[in-house]
């Protein structure tokens, strides 16, 4: 496989956190668009439809003739794959919501409005309350979207360290998950790009 991003953390994160998991052999492609001057003519602008892409964006994902983009369809596919995508019709369900409510929760951090900080406590609360007394979010096994959560999970406490402090259950999950031995050796090795965040015209996480 072939995964292309920008040269910062940003929404590649849970997808090389996924590949990592499952043992994925994968090369990583990275465009520093700082690199040129005008940002229009950067590398990534000169290849984008080169690619056969339907839809050319960053990230994508090339695994043979399979050509993705979209994150979460990035992440959906690997999740297929590997069968995380919820064992149970309850599960899939709690998958579903989870995947849309995850890039809602992010997207609102990375254009980060004053509001952002007003709803932050009840946002983690329903998070918390949705995820309850199980191991994972969808259940007992680990899906594509406990990847995506905890990337949103980790950011927020990077933005506000006390952020989780009366969510022992959230904790708990960034805990048990960063205690996974393949993360965790990932976490340890030099491939491992946990910042930059954002690309430089968010409001945070560009350093």
């Amino acid at each position: 496989m072939i995964l292309a991003y920008w040269e910062i953390r940003g929404l590649a994160h849970p997808i090389r956190l996924l590949l990592e998991y499952t043992g994925t052999p994968y090369k990583e492609l990275l465009y520093n668009y700082e690199k040129c001057s005008d940002y229009d003519k950067n590398e990534w602008f000169k290849d984008r439809y080169t690619l056969g892409l339907d839809f050319p964006n960053l990230p994508y994902l090339i695994d043979g003739n399979i050509k993705i983009t979209q994150s979460n369809a990035i992440l959906r596919y690997i999740g297929r794959k590997h069968k995380m995508c919820g064992d149970t019709e309850e599960e899939k369900v709690r998958v579903d919501i989870l995947e849309s409510q995850a890039m809602d929760f992010r997207m609102q951090l990375e254009n980060l409005r004053l509001i952002y900080l007003q709803q932050l406590p009840k946002t983690l609360q329903l998070f918390s309350h949705f995820l309850d007394t199980r191991r994972w979010f969808a259940g007992k096994k680990m899906t594509f979207v406990d990847f995506s959560m905890y990337d949103i999970l980790d950011l927020n406490c990077k933005f506000l360290p006390t952020c989780l402090d009366p969510f022992p259950n959230l904790q708990e999950f960034l805990t048990r998950f960063e205690g996974l031995k393949k993360i965790s050796a990932y976490m340890n090795s030099p491939r491992y790009l946990p910042k930059p965040v954002f690309l430089k015209m968010a409001k945070w996480g560009t350093q």
